[in-house]
């Protein structure tokens, strides 16, 4: 994020959500669709613009495990860790998918390629273990298919 301009543009995102019920998360949301994140600078000009501690704001960035303090790889791979999961493998696809990109959760890889997110449950139990590449669904995935899904997303 750069100068004034992405200021103001976090204070008009901010303004234009302030009226809702629950405005923080609205708020939260619409930064991020906009800069890919919730930058730390943005956490003042929220906290200002509805009236909350920086505090407040900082607890929900921190917590809420779809916002993100820093920009994404270009792909995003969520795993399920869910129970329905687990009970089929996903432990051990988690192994894989942590050494296969040198990645732990939440992080990206260092070609900035590929970012590693935890979620708790995909709703598709019963092709577990599953997961969500750029936000399509995958069932049914063993280290094969892992790393398949992770070259495709690499090729040129």
């Amino acid at each position: 994020m750069g100068g004034s301009g992405d200021t103001e543009e976090i204070r008009a995102l901010a303004r234009a959500h302030a009226d809702q019920a629950g405005a923080l998360l609205p708020v939260l949301h619409a930064i991020q669709g906009r800069f890919g994140h919730v930058p730390a600078r943005a956490v003042a000009i929220v906290a200002d613009a509805l009236n909350i501690s920086r505090a407040d704001v900082h607890g929900v960035v921190s917590f809420y495990h779809d916002c993100r303090d820093a920009p994404p790889g270009r792909h995003v791979i969520r795993l399920c860790r869910a129970e329905a999961c687990q009970a089929v493998g996903a432990r051990g696809l988690e192994r894989h998918a942590t050494a296969a990109l040198a990645v732990g959760f939440g992080e990206t890889t260092a070609d900035g390629a590929i970012t590693l997110e935890p979620v708790y449950c995909l709703g598709n139990c019963a092709a577990g273990p599953s997961m969500m590449v750029d936000g399509e669904p995958v069932g049914r995935v063993d280290a094969a298919a892992f790393d398949a899904a992770v070259a495709a997303l690499r090729a040129p």
